[in-house]
């Protein structure tokens, strides 16, 4: 199983993901963001096609070794249609984290938000990472990470 958690900045995919890799068992976390440190030097916009490319291969060696995979990242409409395309082979679940405007620009739990993840956060509303064309939106504003993975785990079985 392949599961994209998708959502803006701040909206819960890598607190649901780790919830959800305890739950499921024999699954691997691929944090796209944490390719990014390879080329850290390179603008974010040149290193967005990279880094996906090398989560696809990354993604295709962990389900050939029959792992499932989940993916917490922030997926434009052009994006979702590149992992369909490069993964066809693959059965792919796309879920949305889709908090509040109001609540996601807080901090939330430990984290401290930068003035550039505001400005991201609300750059991702702006373009519609909150409300893809696309899977299955969740709006856990008001839940708690465990209720989301419960609502997660609703639509995965």
């Amino acid at each position: 199983m392949i599961i994209f958690i998708n959502g803006p900045i701040n909206s819960g995919k890598s607190t649901i993901s780790k919830l959800l890799q305890k739950e499921l068992g024999k699954t691997a976390v691929v944090e796209i963001d944490s390719l990014r440190a390879f080329i850290e030097w390179m603008p974010l916009e040149q290193a967005i096609p990279i880094n996906l490319q090398n989560a696809v291969s990354v993604i295709e060696n962990f389900a050939n070794q029959q792992l499932n995979v989940i993916v917490p990242y922030p997926l434009s409409k052009e994006n979702h249609d590149y992992f369909l395309r490069e993964l066809k082979d693959y059965q792919l679940i796309f879920i949305t984290l889709a908090p509040k405007l109001d609540i996601i620009l807080n901090n939330r739990g430990i984290r401290e938000l930068s003035k550039w993840e505001i400005k991201r956060i609300k750059h991702h509303y702006q373009i519609g990472i909150h409300n893809p064309e696309f899977g299955t939106i969740i709006d856990n504003s008001n839940q708690t990470p465990e209720e989301t993975l419960e609502s997660i785990k609703n639509c995965l079985f």
